[in-house]
């Protein structure tokens, strides 16, 4: 079975939108105390589990057609919009160390791309 573009496209879109929702549970989760109404009524971790649920809809499609070996370690590309939106909205320091970690993944999500082949 070969992937189709249409199913990496799918897994690359769940991965952004994924992302985003690590950004709301963090955001969310600085708004936590010991009531309930603030986990019910914490709007920033609904709106990260809406994010997570609505990347799993995007990578069900994505698998649907494709290699799982392929699209799935697509999905740590998610990791690499996560490092961007921490430096962006929350001021995380972007070191050497988080660079040589997103080129192995990057190294790693191309070399598993190769395998489609």
């Amino acid at each position: 079975m070969k992937t189709p573009i249409s199913s990496m496209v799918l897994v690359f879109i769940g991965s952004f939108i994924g992302s985003f929702g690590m950004v709301f549970l963090k955001s969310g989760s600085h708004k936590l105390n010991r009531a309930w109404k603030s986990w019910i009524f914490n709007w920033d971790l609904i709106a990260g589990v809406a994010a997570f649920g609505l990347s799993s809809f995007f990578f069900v499609l994505g698998v649907r057609k494709g290699e799982l070996s392929i699209l799935y370690p697509m999905v740590s590309l998610g990791y690499i919009w996560t490092l961007l939106w921490a430096k962006l909205f929350f001021g995380e320091p972007l070191t050497t160390n988080k660079f040589v970690g997103l080129g192995l993944i990057l190294a790693g999500t191309v070399f598993l791309g190769l395998g489609n082949h």
